[in-house]
């Protein structure tokens, strides 16, 4: 049996649990708090972050969102992520990369540092001005979905795959903190919809991080 070292606003983790779902996987959470810096998590995986999914039955343990993803994606027939020529490949991997390096840079990393971190680790305010940079940053992302959406039927192209996963991971979580406006941005938010609709993406939305309620949208499909 698979087990995932995460915690609820893990955007990473999420992207993983996005993909078993789809690839129909089972799996058992485990909650893990990488700022605790536990040794026995250390010894999993000496940089401390998650996810990290171990299978305790064969002993494997994978590490990082895009190695998890891509060894599914190679061992598992179902539900394929990476699809199409060689040009539609790159792109998609291009566009997780953004996501999960830009996007978070800009938007989720400052939102979780800011309202949640600083909550739960260091029992801080958060920096308003922080905010207010990251939620711009939020809404020119959500320009550029917008625009992606303008040209294809999903972030990566015809197809649903892991450009939709990564981008929704980091929007769950962003939207969780607050980050977004959507009024403004049709073509995002009926794409978010549709994925909030999905079977893979409910438990997700019904999970909560301790002392950080989300806004009365964040778990609702027509929003």
């Amino acid at each position: 049996m698979w087990q995932l070292f995460q915690f609820p606003l893990c955007p990473f983790s999420r992207k993983v649990r996005l993909v078993l779902g789809e690839k129909g996987i089972g799996y058992e959470l485990v909650r893990e708090s990488p700022w605790e810096r536990r040794d026995e998590f250390l010894d999993m995986n000496p940089a401390g972050s998650t996810p990290v999914l171990a299978d305790t039955d064969s002993g494997k343990t994978l590490i990082d969102s895009r190695a998890i993803c891509e060894y599914f994606e190679e061992t598992v027939e179902a539900s394929r992520m990476i699809t199409g020529n060689a040009e539609s490949r790159a792109e998609i991997r291009r566009l997780v990369a953004w996501f999960d390096e830009t996007f978070h840079r800009d938007v989720t990393g400052p939102l979780m540092h800011e309202r949640m971190y600083k909550r739960l680790v260091h029992r801080a305010v958060p920096d308003a001005n922080a905010l207010r940079e990251a939620m711009k940053s939020a809404d020119s992302h959500l320009d550029y979905i917008d625009y992606l959406l303008d040209h294809r039927r999903w972030i990566g192209g015809a197809t649903l795959g892991l450009a939709d996963m990564a981008a929704a991971a980091q929007i769950s979580v962003a939207d969780y903190l607050g980050g977004f406006n959507w009024s403004s941005h049709k073509q995002a938010r009926d794409w978010y919809a549709g994925l909030k609709s999905r079977p893979s993406f409910r438990p997700l939305l019904s999970e909560r991080m301790e002392i950080i309620s989300p806004p009365a949208h964040y778990d609702k499909v027509d929003f």
